[in-house]
């Protein structure tokens, strides 16, 4: 038995962290023309939350020229291929 929780305990610690993946799916717009999109990003874990993510995404899209209209929601990377053909060019960009 002390073998065998030596061993997993040496498993844990050589595997290290599971690293989390978050992400958010977002809409904003562009003036003159109008634009609108529909994106996806990834967000740190720490803002895998709708409201922080909008304060981590607003001047990654603001850098480019887009004003975030809302966040609407965070999900794990189960949750990404269901919304890659819907976000587009903008799937993974900012």
């Amino acid at each position: 038995m002390k073998t065998f929780l030596t061993s997993a305990a040496l498993a844990l610690v050589l595997a290290g962290p599971v690293a989390a993946e978050c992400y958010a799916d977002y809409k904003a717009k562009r003036d003159e023309p109008l634009k609108l999109i529909y994106g996806v990003a990834q967000v740190s874990d720490g803002n895998c939350s709708p409201g922080a993510a909008e304060g981590e995404l607003t001047p990654r899209l603001a850098a480019d020229g887009w004003t975030l209209l809302t966040v609407l929601s965070t999900f794990g990377p189960e949750g990404l291929e269901e919304r890659k053909a819907s976000a587009g060019e903008h799937f993974l960009r900012y």
